[in-house]
């Protein structure tokens, strides 16, 4: 996302991981942040309070936790530990960057604040089920996103807040579950995030509180 972003002329860009580290790209600028403590969430938004972004990109989740613990294909297999887990990364993490970071952006200028979300985040779209905690997580984090979307309207007419669908994109992430994805369905991630940024690049405020995945067409609720 940050190669993809410069590319298109970004001459300032923050960068936020745990390791703290960016790609060596000019104007990309690293800084450490841990998605599950939210004081590291807190002063990497102060430093930014005097020169807001314009854009803040929530590129986070996960799928299968870092014991090897996957998705749960049933009901069965549903553990309150894992559950917290898996909501902590995917839907309070992200939460808790809109709590800091959308109180920054001015009220006379268009900005646009995204997170990361899949299909199998939509309740009208579930027919396979299983998956619970990953589901559950992303159904969340897109009523979250609903939920900004409105409570920042009445103050912020030009701000969009939405959910992104990537695709099945080739990385960490979907790599257990990669055989058997027909021809073309996985994406490499430099293609990824240059449709993502296309997509938010297109979006208004009209379209803010939905979720679009990489087409730019919307995802059902």
């Amino acid at each position: 996302m940050c190669e993809g972003l410069a590319a298109r002329g970004c001459t300032r860009i923050h960068a936020g991981s745990r390791a703290g580290t960016g790609p060596d790209v000019a104007g990309v600028m690293p800084f450490a942040f841990d998605l599950a403590d939210e004081p590291s969430i807190a002063a990497a938004a102060a430093a930014m309070k005097d020169d807001p972004p314009e854009w803040v990109i929530i590129a986070t989740g996960v799928l299968t936790l870092p014991d090897g613990t996957g998705p749960e294909r049933s009901y069965k297999r549903l553990e309150a530990a894992t559950m917290a887990e898996v909501f902590a990364l995917n839907t309070i993490g992200p939460a808790l960057i809109a709590r800091h970071m959308l109180p920054l952006m001015p009220r006379g200028r268009p900005f646009t604040f995204a997170a990361l979300s899949a299909r199998v985040g939509s309740i009208s779209d579930n027919r396979l089920g299983g998956w619970h905690s990953y589901r559950a997580s992303k159904a969340a984090l897109n009523m979250l996103l609903k939920n900004f979307a409105l409570e920042i309207a009445r103050t912020h007419p030009e701000g969009v807040v939405v959910g992104l669908h990537p695709g099945t994109v080739d990385s960490a992430l979907s790599q257990p579950f990669q055989s058997g994805l027909a021809e073309g369905q996985l994406t490499r991630p430099q293609d990824a995030a240059a449709n993502l940024i296309g997509v938010l690049a297109g979006l208004t405020p009209a379209q803010s509180g939905r979720v679009f995945d990489f087409r730019g067409e919307e995802v059902p609720a």
